[in-house]
This record gives C-alpha cells, structure tokens and sequence, in this order.
C-alpha cells in the first residue's frame, strides 16, 4: 500500500502526457504580405498598322490609355521607385503591342547577344500567362541596346519537382522590337532623360499556349504583368559599373530594385496569381471606352491559390499534405449565394484542391500549382 498513493499521483501526469501527445497540431495558414489587388487594364484595337521605331508618339498610342506607374515588387513595403515606368497595350487581328517609357538617368547596357540573362543589365520585361494556370506562360526582357531574352517557362520555379522550369531554345518567331533612346548610351559624361521600347509579338507565337490554341475574343482576359529591373550604378574611370558593396567589393551584392506594374508582395515575378488582368476589347483605342468586367470565379480562384500555398507549408512543416479541410484556414469569398466548401483529395505526395465554380462546372489546384476548369 505504501507504493500506491505515488502511484495514483503518477497515473493523471501520464495521463496528461498522453494526451498532450495526441493533441493535433495547429491549423496552417496564409496571410498574403499585401492586399491581394491585380491591376486592370482594357486593351484597345490599333486603328492602323504601328510603326516600330521605339516612339510612343504615334496616333495609335496616344488614343491608348497608360498602366498605373510601376510600383516596387514588394508594393506598399517598399518605398516607391526613384524612376517613373509605365506602359501601354494594343492588339490587331496579327500582334500584341506593348509600349513603355522607362526614365533613366544613365542609360546603360552592355549585352547585346540574343537570349543572354538580360536582368543582368537594366531591362524591361513582359510575362503573359494566357489561360491564367500558373503554368506554361511567356517571359520577354530586353534592354537599350535592343538586345532580347524570350523563353517559355513551364511552371514558377517554387514547384518543386525534377523537369526544366524553362525552355530557353524557344523563340517568339516573328516578333518585332524597337528601342527609343533619350539620351546618350553608356556614356556618363551627361544626364539622360527616358528609353522607350517597342514590341509587336504575334499570335501565331503567342496562340501555342493559349485556351482554344488561338488569339484573344473581345471581352476575354490574359494574366499579364510588367517588370523593370534597375541596377545602381557607379562611375570609374570614365564607365559605368555595377554599385559596389563597400563590406566586399562585390558587384553582385548590392540588389537590384525591381519595380513592377502589378505587385507580388515578395521579391518573385513567377507569382502568376498576382499578376494584372488585360481584357481585350473590340473597341478602337479612341474611339469610346469600355468598362473591366470583373468576375466571379476570380474570387474563388485566389482562395484556391491561397490553399494551395497552404499545402505547401503544411508539407514543410509535417511532411505531409492534408486531406482534412479542418487543418488549413478556410479563405473568405464573399459572393452572393455561394458558399465555399472545397474538397482535397491527397496521395502522399500529390494534392488536388476542387471548389465549385460560382455559375457552372468546378475549378481545381493541384500541388504544382496547376489551375483549371472542369464541367460539373
């Protein structure tokens, strides 16, 4: 008996212990760095071929309406850029136009090659997702010396899997560039005022990754976003080179800023959910304006991507996914009667993430980051 009463004391620790143990771990979830707000923008039809010589001065691009300025990558964590950049669209039964003024006060460029790392120089940069899946979408970035870099990524370089991020062979055949310079190039002896660029690329390229394999309907809508890689520069012994770190004197440590049109919150380009939305319109750029259709599914889209993001978190911490709803943190989707009750579906190392659509059919994610569309 004089062994009991420790015993007995004993038995509500283990107790507690075991239950401690069998306690569930807390719920994953994901807070996106800034409000999550892509930018719109309505493109216009040219009212007449575009001659590509750098300018944004013709007819065509004045009747065409600018992007909002580039902000820093970051967004509202960031301050705002030193230099103004923005950028305008148009389209025509043949290409996608783009056009943009870039200030600079020391034009500077020194790669001339085709398909060199063009973010390795100053640069301004296009990606175009068509079908807005987060995989398969172009990446284009040239610099003042009108030199570029065009490639098809596969999926973002976050997915973690085996294959090629990108094919860097591939080419947008066909296309056309021009580069406008306000200034004087690499020469540091002045101060320059602005580069303006020119791109025309065509559908016939751009249709290969696009839905139905074709170009844009009036009133559809491409994931679109703009860079502008900027470097600091210094001047010795009569050129220009990369700021120096004054801890090593290393080139390479002192960042680049990246300012953008449409922000991620983080310092990655390959967040494909945050890029803009360009609807294409029929309308003649000048002749009348039409308003951005927002719509429904976007909604449920982002809180798939926020769920997806989720996974992926809760597979670094537990190396595992979940397929029970109840441990991730279900995102607000605010549209009027429909409720967001996704399913997930797991293998030990794949997801798959269903919501119905607010109209018709089911949108999925998958632990590649892969978005689409099924019929109900």
């Amino acid at each position: 008996m004089r062994y009991l009463f420790p015993m007995l004391l004993l038995l509500p620790a283990l107790f507690s212990c075991n239950q401690a143990e069998e306690a569930p771990p807390p719920k994953v979830g994901y807070e996106h760095p800034i409000p999550y707000a892509p930018r719109q923008y309505v493109c216009y039809r040219a009212g007449e071929p575009i001659t590509m010589d750098g300018r944004v001065e013709e007819r065509n691009w004045e009747a065409a309406p600018w992007t909002e300025d580039f902000v820093d990558i970051e967004g509202e964590l960031k301050p705002p850029p030193t230099y103004r950049t923005r950028a305008k669209m148009l389209w025509d039964e043949d290409y996608f136009y783009f056009a943009a003024i870039i200030e600079e006060p020391h034009l500077w460029a020194t790669l001339t090659e085709r398909d060199a790392v063009m973010y390795q120089n100053d640069d301004f940069e296009i990606f175009i997702d068509p079908d807005g899946d987060g995989q398969l979408y172009y990446e284009f970035e040239m610099n003042a010396n009108n030199a570029i870099w065009d490639l098809l990524l596969t999926q973002p370089y976050r997915v973690d899997t085996i294959r090629p991020k990108f094919i860097n062979n591939w080419d947008i055949k066909g296309i056309k560039t021009a580069v406008h310079l306000a200034g004087a190039l690499n020469d540091p002896s002045d101060e320059d005022q602005y580069w303006s660029v020119e791109v025309a690329m065509p559908w016939s390229a751009l249709k290969e990754v696009a839905p139905g394999a074709r170009m844009p309907r009036p009133g559809e809508q491409w994931r679109v976003n703009f860079s502008r890689v900027d470097w600091h520069l210094d001047i010795r012994d009569g050129a220009y080179h990369k700021k120096t770190d004054p801890a090593t004197g290393q080139e390479q440590r002192w960042p680049e800023e990246n300012w953008v049109w449409s922000p991620s919150g983080r310092v990655d380009m390959h967040q494909v959910e945050t890029w803009g939305f360009v609807q294409f319109s029929e309308k003649t750029a000048g002749a009348g304006t039409e308003p951005f259709a927002e719509k429904p599914e976007e909604q449920v889209k982002w809180a798939l991507w926020q769920l997806y993001l989720q996974q992926e978190r809760h597979y670094k911490q537990y190396g595992a996914y979940t397929d029970d709803p109840a441990r991730l943190t279900l995102p607000a989707v605010s549209l009027e009667g429909y409720t967001f009750r996704p399913e997930l579906a797991t293998t030990p190392s794949m997801f798959e993430i269903i919501a119905a659509d607010p109209k018709a059919g089911k949108w999925h994610i998958n632990q590649e980051g892969r978005l689409w569309q099924s019929p109900m």
